[in-house]
């Protein structure tokens, strides 16, 4: 081999090799998306159903729709901070639901903007008595690094804590999942349901392109590389 052409041969095989590797992995995830897309998408449109007893099973039907009877616990309703589809800052407002059977489920009501994160702003929307909800269902993903912590004591929530939220309350029999409520009308028109970002992104087709594309340069800049250092002069 001409004399320096060893280590730019050899840094170029790595690099071709490891470009080659992380677009075959990412046509690996394609695969793996497609499928999570399938099976969220069947859960969406299944039936609603009666909700689970245990969280191993709410796993497993998670984003399934399902209905629930009992009544709200209005007083003991929590703000959860967020943003609306739209871009508004606002609450979730997170209310605790007694089953029939006495056990408390949380039920993520829908969004309402700042002026109407207190009930006493919107108290046509505190259904009271028997009612039946119907929502996605839902089990508690852990914050990112970034999401602040949450200060029960002052009843400021940045995401769902379900134990957390339960102690806060004074709830000994929560359900260690939640439910998200559907778009069904609401006395006053707040809290809005249906907020749940039920999308996946699915870009490792790009990806992969992207990863090939970078492999197929680099073997183009190392020939026109070679070729260049063969037309030197000894």
């Amino acid at each position: 081999m001409k004399r320096g052409l060893f280590w730019p041969s050899f840094w170029a095989a790595l690099g071709f090799l490891l470009l080659l590797g992380l677009g075959f992995w990412q046509i690996e995830r394609l695969g793996w998306k497609e499928a999570l897309i399938a099976q969220r998408n069947a859960a969406l449109d299944a039936a609603p159903v009666a909700p689970p007893e245990n969280l191993e099973d709410a796993r497993a039907l998670e984003f399934h729709p399902i209905h629930v009877s009992g009544r709200f616990l209005n007083d003991d309703e929590m703000p959860v901070a967020a943003i609306s589809r739209r871009g508004e800052a606002g609450f979730h407002i997170i209310t605790p639901f007694r089953l029939e059977n006495g056990e408390v489920l949380l039920i993520d009501r829908g969004f309402v903007p700042v002026n109407l994160k207190s009930s006493e702003t919107r108290k046509a929307g505190l259904i009271e008595g028997d009612t039946t909800v119907t929502g996605l269902l839902r089990v508690p993903e852990h914050p990112g690094p970034f999401v602040p912590a949450n200060d029960p004591a002052r009843n400021t929530w940045y995401y769902v804590d379900i134990p957390a939220m339960a102690k806060s309350q004074g709830i000994e029999n929560a359900l260690p999942f939640y439910l998200d409520a559907d778009a069904s009308p609401v006395p006053g028109g707040y809290p809005v349901g249906a907020q749940t970002e039920t999308d996946l992104p699915n870009n490792h087709l790009q990806y992969a392109i992207t990863w090939f594309a970078l492999a197929a340069g680099l073997i183009g800049v190392y020939i026109v590389f070679v070729r260049r250092r063969f037309k030197e002069p000894p």
